[in-house]
């Protein structure tokens, strides 16, 4: 049986970047053949980044993109690596962009792939499942494909297929089965959420069986906006046995040699198959290079980690990249010694080091002195330049000439810091962290342009209890590796507070955390009404004081930064509700 080797390239593309993205591809397809692979996959969309939202509706980054893409091919072939298949995404149309209802049907633009090969492009492919949920919107950007391409590569009939083809029954991997082929190759942008890892390999698994095929799975990684994509790459044989696995968060080559059927059926011609869609078949070239030692390729299993290992990981590189990728030099953050700062800043610093992170200190009246105190050692612990900006004069003044009280006064006082915050922000070029969680963000525990101001929220799809959660596993993590745990143990232990009156408590507006969080996840994340929600065992008044608090929300959500996706249904990408609703759920 003729034996492939496999060179699933894990990387990290830049949305709008095409040229850098086809210098990642030459660089790394260079780093596959070294290893003497004989197929090379890319990700979804990959010389155009995803996803690219409205850009699609741009001619001239549509022509640019395919532009990129023939000229990839000569420079692959230029590189010396001609003979090397490359299979990448990109972003093609035959027809106008659908920007208008006089759209011509079935044309425009498409989610393609592109097999390259002796400096050419060999074979194209248009993604025909198209995922409409959560934060995707394919249906809006782009036309389905209605051709299965199958390749014949080393005396192997292989299958493109894109990311969706894979999460939906039937369509390319039906027909794959019926077009009797050996591998089906498929190509990802799909971003991270907690334990979608457990999700994945069942599913490769199940239209491996629906192929009777094996399965190469390549993923993109790294952070785009809110949404973080975390690899976790794998090839699958046709009776279901993880045959290798990537590691998730990191930039990754996997190189497994796959033993796979002959191809049998004859090359030249076309048919109609299942669900509407025609086999194409294209032969790209019995002869592959040869691999570079005789020696067999393995590319090892690599065993998922705990929960919250894998949220910090998904964090760190979802803010790492937003910094980046948008070209800050550093981030400033306010440290209250509240646990929400304490964990954001510990994130910032292992996203950048200590040396891009500003924290600063902004004591009130109100502020107690263990706070000021738990600052100052987060500080110490992370290294991170640490500075104090004491609020209580700019307050004095403002209360000097307006009279204000009670809430109006507490939100002053947040105002005033986030005054501090965009002023250093301004100054000094720093991109101004805020650090309030899920469950804050939910109720609407926060004031608008106080400590909501800030251009990327870390944690703003983090649930309170979470981020206890969280905060323990790095303090452990870090006393494994024999490090300095980053967060004082007094603000993982402390009652939480705003601290902006006296003695104020969280707890005197809001439910206990373990008791608001699983309302909220019910609600948010579940969809939950109030009946369902009282069904499953909460207190009827509880619940109508919380779903009232999330209802009444919505106008300071719309406003709020972008934060990385970690859950099923984050606020702005996932859940979208109307500002002005009278539709109430509570009582």
């Amino acid at each position: 049986m003729p034996t492939l080797r496999l060179a699933l390239c894990q990387v990290n593309p830049t949305v709008g970047d095409i040229a850098g993205n086809a210098d990642l591809v030459r660089r790394w397809t260079r780093q596959a053949a070294d290893a003497g692979a004989q197929l090379a996959l890319f990700p979804e969309m990959m010389l155009t980044g995803y996803p690219v939202e409205d850009l699609v509706f741009r001619r001239s980054f549509v022509a640019a993109s395919r532009a990129a893409l023939h000229r990839l091919a000569a420079d692959l072939a230029a590189d010396g690596l001609g003979e090397l298949a490359v299979l990448v995404g990109y972003l093609d149309a035959d027809g106008p962009p659908q920007v208008s209802s006089d759209a011509e049907p079935g044309k425009g633009a498409r989610n393609a792939a592109a097999l390259l090969h002796g400096g050419k492009v060999a074979a194209t492919y248009f993604k025909h499942h198209l995922p409409n949920y959560g934060v995707f919107d394919e249906d809006r950007y782009f036309v389905s494909g209605n051709t299965l391409t199958v390749v014949r590569i080393g005396g192997v009939d292989v299958a493109l297929t894109i990311c969706e083809d894979l999460w939906q029954a039937g369509g390319p991997f039906a027909v794959a089965r019926q077009a009797g082929v050996g591998l089906v190759l498929n190509i990802n942008g799909s971003p991270y959420e907690l334990n979608k890892d457990d999700i994945r390999l069942p599913l490769v698994r199940r239209r491996a069986a629906e192929a009777g095929a094996a399965v190469a799975y390549v993923n993109m990684v790294g952070g785009q906006d809110e949404l973080v994509y975390d690899g976790d790459s794998m090839i699958v044989s046709a009776d279901g046995a993880l045959l290798t696995r990537a590691p998730q968060f990191v930039e990754h080559l996997l190189v497994h040699d796959v033993e796979l059927p002959p191809a049998k059926e004859p090359v030249d011609h076309a048919e109609e198959l299942a669900d509407g869609m025609r086999v194409l078949r294209v032969k790209v070239s019995d002869i592959l290079p040869p691999a570079a030692t005789d020696e067999v390729a393995v590319g090892g299993i690599i065993e998922p980690v705990a929960d919250e290992a894998e949220v910090w990981q998904a964090l760190v590189l979802g803010l790492r990249d937003y910094v980046n990728k948008n070209r800050f030099p550093s981030v400033v953050l306010g440290l209250s010694g509240g646990i929400d700062s304490a964990v954001s800043a510990a994130l910032a610093v292992d996203a950048l080091g200590p040396d891009r992170v500003v924290g600063v200190s902004l004591p009130s009246q109100h502020s107690s002195e263990h706070s000021r105190a738990d600052a100052e050692e987060l500080a110490k612990r992370t290294g991170l330049d640490y500075r104090i900006e004491p609020i209580q004069p700019m307050v004095d003044a403002f209360l000097a000439n307006m009279s204000l009280s009670g809430v109006a006064v507490e939100n002053l006082q947040a105002r005033v810091r986030g005054v501090i915050l965009m002023a250093l922000s301004n100054q000094e070029g720093h991109l101004v962290l805020t650090t309030g969680n899920k469950s804050e963000l939910a109720v609407g525990y926060s004031t608008l342009y106080g400590d909501s101001v800030g251009g990327y929220n870390p944690v703003k799809d983090v649930w309170k209890t979470l981020i206890w959660r969280l905060a323990k596993w790095r303090n452990a993590d870090a006393a494994r590796r024999g490090e300095t745990a980053p967060i004082p143990e007094n603000s993982i232990g402390k009652p939480p507070s705003a601290e902006l009156s006296p003695g104020q408590l969280d707890s005197d507006t809001l439910p206990d955390y373990d008791v608001l969080d699983p309302i909220l996840i019910g609600y948010v994340d579940g969809d939950l009404g109030r009946e369902g929600l009282v069904e499953s065992g909460h207190d009827p008044a509880v619940v109508d004081k919380v779903l009232r608090m999330v209802d009444t929300a919505e106008y300071k959500r719309r406003q709020s930064a972008p934060g990385t996706k970690i859950s099923i249904k984050a606020f702005g990408r996932d859940r979208r509700l109307p500002i002005t609703n009278r539709w109430r759920e509570h009582g």
